[in-house]
């Protein structure tokens, strides 16, 4: 996953200094996602609507939904107001599936709750999925900064608050870069 590492930190090295500084946080993934890429971020109560949505299973919901052709991030709007953290998360992965996996015949790429939930056991999931999530997390926890606020702090729920993260992506993150 160094590629992708060196791939999220290529896209906030380019990030003008007026969407973000490089050293200030929480590192603000929907205004990069707008003003850089030109990606419109969106929530709904039912992302079942959005076009390009799959039919789902009873009982299963989606937590984003990237529409390339549209230039449009949708997320799940009451997801996202009761966990602000994963709110942040979806929108960083499918900034991933933006940058590492769209293609010109690809109308829509979402991703079911599941598969962006962080805190919930789940099988082998596809390799797009993982390095969506991957990117996501080096995008809103860069390592170098991450390093640097925990040899001050090692306050665990300082950090999430710090990087707007939730507790288990933090968890997952700092098991990867410290």
């Amino acid at each position: 996953m160094i590629e992708i590492e060196e791939r999220a930190e290529r896209v906030l090295a380019h990030v003008p200094e007026w969407i973000w500084d490089g050293e200030s946080l929480p590192v603000p993934v929907e205004d990069i996602a707008d003003s850089v890429f030109r990606l419109r971020v969106r929530e709904a109560e039912d992302l079942s609507s959005a076009p390009g949505a799959p039919a789902l299973e009873p009982g299963s919901s989606l937590s984003g939904l990237l529409l390339p052709d549209r230039g449009e991030i949708w997320v799940n709007g009451p997801e996202a107001r009761e966990w602000p953290g994963r709110r942040r998360f979806t929108i960083g992965h499918e900034l991933g599936h933006w940058c590492m996996h769209r293609t010109d015949h690809v109308a829509s790429i979402y991703c079911r709750s599941a598969s962006v939930d962080p805190e919930e056991e789940r099988p082998e999931r596809p390799v797009a999925e993982r390095e969506a999530d991957a990117f996501a997390a080096a995008v809103l926890m860069p390592a170098a900064l991450l390093r640097k606020q925990y040899g001050r702090d090692r306050d665990f729920a300082h950090l999430c608050a710090l990087f707007g993260a939730s507790g288990a992506a933090m968890g997952r993150r700092l098991h990867a870069v410290i």
